[in-house]
C-alpha cells in the first residue's frame, strides 16, 4: 500500500475525481477536477481508474513525503518540482521512494497540478463521488475542508507497474500562449442587442483574482444595459452570467445550482479545460462558434470521453 504524508499543503490542496453527477435536482454541485485534461491523463500514465481520487495543486508551494515506495504521475502546470532537490518534469509517471520528499515551487503559467499515485488515494465516497467541494462541505476526508499538514494519504494495494510513461508532446498545452474561449450561444442569449454582442466578443478580458472554483470572475468591458427580471433557472457548467455590474462570470464546477442572472451562452466543455489553467490577471477574449465549429467541438469532446472511457 502506497502511502504520501502532507508536509505542507501549499496554497490550496484538494483531493478531487472526475465530480459528482445526478444530485443538481437536490442542488447538490458537481464539482471534481477542474481540468479534466490533466486530471485524466495523470490516471492513465498509471493504468488507474478513470475516476481514481487524486491531488489537485492551486498555484503549488506544497511538499510531500513518501512513507512507503509510490508510483506517482504528475500532471498540468509546471511548479518546479523536485524529489529531494532534483527536478522533475509534469506528464509523465515516477516512483517516489520511501524516505523521499516531493516539494513543489509556484507555476509560471498555469494555474493548477494533478498528482495521482497507482490505485489513486483511498478515500470515502459522498453521494458516489470523493469530490471535494468547499461550499457544500462535501467530499475530501473531512467535510469538504482543503488537506492539511500532518495529513498521511492512503493509497490501495495494488500492484506497482513495470514501465513509466510520458505523455505525448502534441497532448501537452502550452499554458502561455492567449486563450480564445469559444461560445455557444444560448439561454437569454436573443435578448442581448448585437451592439451588446459586439462589445462582449471584441474585448479581452482579466481574470480578477477574486475567481474560485465557483466562477471565473472577469474584468474589463462591461455588458451593460441587460434589463430582465427572470425566475432563477438551472445553470450548466461554462455559461456566462451577466450580472447587472455588467461584468462577465463564467461559472465552474463548483457553482450553485441555480441562477437568476441573464446568461449569454456557456464555452465550449474543452475550452473549459483550458479556463482551468488561466491564471489571475491574465487575459481571455471570446469568439462565438457557428454550427460546423459546434459540431468540430463535439466530436473533439466525445474521442477525449471515449478514449480516457468517462462516464458522460
Amino acid at each position: 500500500m502506497s502511502r504520501l504524508a502532507i508536509i505542507n499543503p501549499g496554497i490550496l490542496l484538494l483531493i478531487q475525481d472526475l465530480g459528482r453527477y445526478g444530485g443538481a435536482q437536490q442542488g447538490v454541485t458537481q464539482g471534481g477536477a477542474m481540468d479534466l485534461h490533466a486530471f485524466c491523463w495523470a490516471n492513465y500514465l498509471l493504468s488507474n481508474d478513470s475516476n481514481a481520487a487524486q491531488l489537485e495543486l492551486t498555484v503549488g508551494l506544497a511538499c510531500f513525503e513518501a512513507l512507503d515506495d509510490c508510483q506517482c504521475a504528475l500532471t498540468g502546470a509546471n511548479m518546479a518540482a523536485t524529489i529531494d532537490g532534483q527536478p522533475i518534469a509534469p506528464w509523465r509517471s515516477f516512483l517516489l521512494k520511501k524516505g523521499q520528499v516531493l516539494q513543489f515551487g509556484v507555476a509560471k503559467h498555469g494555474l493548477r497540478a494533478y498528482l495521482a499515485i497507482r490505485g489513486g488515494f483511498n478515500v470515502p465516497k459522498v453521494l458516489g463521488s470523493t469530490a471535494t467541494v468547499m461550499r457544500e462541505q462535501l467530499g475530501g476526508l473531512e467535510r469538504g475542508q482543503p488537506l492539511a499538514s500532518n495529513t498521511v494519504l492512503d493509497g490501495y494495494k495494488v500492484a506497482l507497474l513495470n514501465r513509466y510513461s510520458v505523455v505525448p508532446t502534441e497532448y501537452i498545452p502550452d499554458y502561455s500562449i492567449d486563450v480564445v474561449l469559444h461560445v455557444i450561444e444560448a439561454y437569454q442569449a436573443n435578448a442581448f442587442t448585437n451592439q451588446q454582442k459586439k462589445r462582449f466578443y471584441r474585448h479581452h478580458y482579466q481574470v480578477s483574482p477574486a475567481s474560485d472554483r465557483m466562477g471565473c470572475r472577469l474584468e474589463g468591458e462591461k455588458v451593460t444595459g441587460v434589463a430582465m427580471e427572470l425566475i432563477s433557472q438551472p445553470i450548466a457548467t461554462g455559461a456566462i452570467q451577466i450580472p447587472p455590474d455588467g461584468v462577465p462570470i463564467v461559472l465552474l464546477n463548483d457553482r450553485q445550482t441555480l441562477g437568476g442572472y441573464p446568461v449569454l451562452g456557456c464555452i465550449t466543455r474543452m475550452d473549459l479545460l483550458r479556463l482551468a489553467q488561466v491564471k489571475p490577471n491574465e487575459k481571455v477574449k471570446f469568439k462565438a462558434v457557428d454550427t460546423q465549429l459546434l459540431i468540430d467541438y463535439q466530436q473533439r469532446w466525445m474521442d477525449f470521453c471515449r478514449f480516457f472511457t468517462l462516464p458522460f
